[in-house]
Parts: C-alpha cells; sequence; structure tokens
C-alpha cells in the first residue's frame, strides 16, 4: 500500500468514525427519523451533483428493486438503528459495535451456505461477542434507563450491514458508485414521507446543523468517494481494512469532543472485537503497512 493510499484510508477512517460523533449530538435533538432523512437526502444530492458533473449514469428503471433493497438494508435500516441507539450510547461504544458488521455477515454466509465455519472464523465469532460482553458489562451508561434496548439496537444496526454486503456479493448490479447514488435516493423516498410524523425532540442549534451537515455531505457523500478511489487503487479486499480503523476515530473523537471516558474496559473490548473480526474476515496486518504490495483475503 503507497503512503498516498495509507492517507486516503485514515482520512476515510477519520470521517467514518466522525459519524457516531455527529449522530450523539444530534439524534437526542432532532430524533432518529428525522436525522436520518437529513442525512440521507444530502447525501443523495451531493452524489446526484458528482453524478452530473462526470455524467454518470444510474439506470434507476433497470436497477431500481436493486437499489431499494441496498437503500434499506445499507442505508435507512442500519442508520436508523444507529441513530436510536447513539440518543443513549457514547460514540465510542457506537462505533465499536459497528465493526461487528463483518462478523454477523460470516455467521449469516455460514447459515446460508450450511455449512459449518473455518476454525478461525469461529474464534472470530466468539471474540466478537466476547468482546460486545465486556463493553456492556463495563460502560458506565449501560446503567442508563433505555441503554440495554439501545445496545441491541446497534448490533442490528451491523447485522443488517451484514445482510447487506451478502446481498452486494450474491446480486449482480452496477459499479460501487452508482450503489451509493441509487441506495441513497431509495433511502430518502422511504424516509422522507415519516418524517412529518416524526418532530424534532428540541430546537435544533448551530452545533446539531454543521453536524446533520458532516453526517450528511461528508460521512455519507466525500466519504464514498474516497472508498471508491481506494477500491480502484486497492481492490476492494484491501479498501475494507477502513473497518478496523474506525472504532480507534470513533473513540479518539468521542474522547475529544464529547469527554467521554476512555476506560480499560473501552479499549480491551475495542481489541477483542477488531481481533475477532480480522479472524472472521482473514485480514493480513500487511494490508495496512505503506510500501507493501495489496492482495486478496484469504
Amino acid at each position: 500500500m503507497s503512503s498516498t493510499s495509507a492517507a486516503r484510508l485514515l482520512l476515510l477512517a477519520a470521517i467514518w468514525g466522525g459519524s457516531f460523533l455527529f449522530m450523539r449530538i444530534a439524534a437526542p435533538v432532532l430524533g432518529p427519523v428525522r436525522l436520518i432523512a437529513w442525512r440521507v437526502a444530502l447525501a443523495a444530492m451531493f452524489l446526484v451533483v458528482i453524478a452530473r458533473l462526470r455524467r454518470r449514469d444510474i439506470a434507476a428503471r433497470t436497477h431500481w428493486r436493486h437499489y431499494l433493497i441496498l437503500g434499506t438494508s445499507n442505508s435507512a435500516v442500519p442508520f436508523l438503528l444507529f441513530a436510536f441507539a447513539a440518543q443513549a450510547l457514547s460514540a465510542s461504544l457506537l462505533s465499536i459495535l459497528n465493526a461487528t458488521a463483518p462478523i454477523f455477515a460470516a455467521a449469516i454466509s455460514a447459515l446460508v451456505a450450511r455449512r459449518p465455519p473455518a476454525p478461525r472464523v469461529i474464534v472470530g465469532l466468539v471474540l466478537g461477542v466476547v468482546g460486545v460482553t465486556v463493553l456492556a458489562s463495563f460502560d458506565a451508561m449501560m446503567v442508563a434507563p433505555g441503554a440495554l434496548l439501545a445496545l441491541f439496537a446497534g448490533l442490528a444496526a451491523s447485522l443488517s450491514y451484514g445482510i447487506a454486503s451478502i446481498y452486494a456479493k450474491s446480486a449482480p448490479g452496477p459499479d460501487p458508485f452508482a450503489n451509493a447514488l441509487g441506495s441513497m435516493l431509495a433511502a430518502t423516498l422511504l424516509l422522507a414521507p415519516a418524517t412529518p410524523f416524526f418532530p424534532a425532540h428540541a430546537p435544533s442549534g448551530a452545533i446539531v446543523v454543521l453536524s446533520v451537515l458532516g453526517l450528511g455531505v461528508l460521512c455519507s457523500g466525500v466519504a464514498y468517494l474516497l472508498y471508491f478511489r481506494l477500491i480502484a487503487d486497492l481492490g476492494p479486499a484491501s479498501a475494507l481494512t477502513v473497518t478496523f480503523l474506525i472504532p480507534v476515530f470513533g473513540v479518539l473523537w468521542g474522547a475529544l469532543f464529547l469527554h467521554e471516558p476512555i476506560g480499560v474496559h473501552t479499549i480491551a473490548g475495542s481489541l477483542i472485537v477488531v481481533v475477532g473480526t480480522a479472524l472472521v474476515t482473514g485480514f493480513n496486518l500487511r494490508l495496512l503497512l505503506p510500501g507493501v504490495r495489496s492482495q486478496n483475503l484469504p
């Protein structure tokens, strides 16, 4: 991996790690539905502009069912669940829960294929459960009312990401950019009609408005462009190493801007989850090192 690609990877992880900070700020004020409706709408508008500038056609009439499925499972549902969880859980914990998505994908793949997973995958699945248990058992926020439900919502969001990744691999469809734009448009159409029925919980200040813009334009629009560039330069397998870096920045931003404590349980739980995810995906540590030639995961 070249130093330029490594820099892009770190920037993408920093942006996606910031999405949990933005949700933690805005979700208690706007509520999950209104916040995510704005997120996908802003992302869709940003990507439409990029598509027009690049003269890209996503063939919506041909692939609308595909975009609807992807927009539901990979955008609307997980975004809503994480936004719901953000009303009670810390940004740090949310970012770590997000890293369990590949673990869910591996478990679902084994069930669909009706064959037992490889031993390293089994170990990874167990470590994922242990890591989440450590986080839930020692996090001070877990004693608050509704925290347990929020934890399950965060895990359900990762489960939805896992389902979406399996569907995307098995369903022949457009290129990644078309998938991103089509899914954001579909999610916007799904959530917009519900928005009037879910008023904001409190008046929005400047920090909330900036958080919404950050979620929509930066974390969902600009981040996709960075991700597509990494896929083009490194291939999908190497680009997915961003999964392991997102919790680092999620914990960092939560500590810096929300003064969330970083306890021993936070570090231990996140490391256990990341190691479990690495085992499940067959991650090779050399993919993160500058100057090392990228390769497909086993």
